[in-house]
């Protein structure tokens, strides 16, 4: 990249985006430009928010290619014989895994409960109890307590917890360091892991089962190698680590909420172009006519600037240049 280019995205950020803690710009197979922020270095992790749905998606994907979930238009309650429906529940049996994934899920509450599920003692069995309702629609529901299911899924389809999976057959092979599984026990520990500067983990239920729609510490480089893996089809070093079929279908339009596309826990920009998205300001972003990858983390902040803004108007456009 050439000098000015990466100067001008240096002082971007510094001026306008000043809770990004790092980038990695990866265009092909070379990274092109590395930056760190707030005092952090590349081997600081950061609490990657919702991005962790997407590393979720794949996990899901990764345990279909093995056998072990034979499909996602099974019904979720499938994998969960020990879970007793309530008498009247007349919904939850018919929900797929597929609608899990797309938020197209029916759930029994109107704003999550996010205390009602995290002060329990067991996180998925608190999401299955919200499962279900008075009907099976098809309404984009966006969810974070909702999906902590599909952690319970990974649990009892591959009979491994989801770190110990994650960590054989993703982080591993591409030689990122596992987070540790941490515990958060109350209101004050849940502030303190998402506004201190150094994180690191993955956050846990009171049973040891890691959180889905949140909670997984990571680098920036960490984040790029995901969006790597993806951008490679699901191949690292002559390893197929999860099927191209899985991330094709992964990053297609399953569900729409408003003008936005989503697909298996995976945001759709458009045709090219898809991202992991979390709170703050957290984006890992593939282009694939492009071939470029882009990945960002971020110290907490609510209503952080739009980052798929900073990428496709002040960034993209001028990468010609290096």
């Amino acid at each position: 990249m050439k000098p000015i280019l990466a100067k001008n995205i240096t002082e971007l950020i510094k001026e306008e985006y000043q809770n990004i803690t790092g980038i990695v710009i990866s265009d092909k197979n070379e990274i092109i430009y590395e930056n760190y922020f707030q005092g952090y270095k590349k081997e600081d992790t950061v609490h990657i928010a919702s991005v962790t749905k997407s590393i979720i998606s794949i996990l899901i994907g990764i345990a279909i290619d093995k056998g072990l979930i034979k499909s996602i238009q099974q019904p979720l309650i499938d994998y969960f014989p020990n879970y007793t429906l309530k008498k009247r529940e007349k919904v939850l049996p018919h929900i797929t895994i597929e609608q899990v994934l797309t938020m197209t899920a029916p759930y029994k509450f109107k704003y999550e409960p996010y205390t009602k599920v995290y002060a329990s003692e067991d996180w998925t069995k608190s999401a299955l109890d919200l499962l279900g309702g008075k009907k099976l629609s098809e309404d984009f529901k966006y969810t974070t307590v909702g999906i902590q299911v599909l952690s319970g899924l990974i649990c009892n389809a591959t009979g491994s917890s989801v770190l110990d999976f994650a960590t054989k057959h993703l982080f591993l092979p591409l030689e990122i360091n596992p987070p540790k599984p941490i515990r958060i026990h109350t209101k004050d520990e849940h502030f303190a892991f998402l506004k201190n500067k150094h994180v690191h983990g993955w956050v846990t239920d009171p049973k040891g089962v890691n959180t889905s729609g949140w909670g997984i510490c990571l680098t920036t480089r960490d984040v790029a190698k995901i969006g790597q893996l993806y951008l490679k089809e699901g191949k690292w070093n002559n390893q197929q680590l999860v099927s191209s079929n899985w991330i094709q279908k992964s990053t297609i339009t399953h569900s729409q909420w408003n003008d936005k596309s989503y697909g298996y826990l995976w945001w759709v920009i458009n045709p090219n172009t898809y991202a992991a998205i979390g709170d703050s300001g957290n984006i890992i972003l593939v282009d694939k006519k492009l071939e470029l990858v882009i990945a960002i983390t971020s110290s907490f902040k609510p209503r952080a600037k739009d980052r798929i803004t900073l990428i496709t108007e002040k960034i993209i456009p001028n990468l010609h240049l290096y």
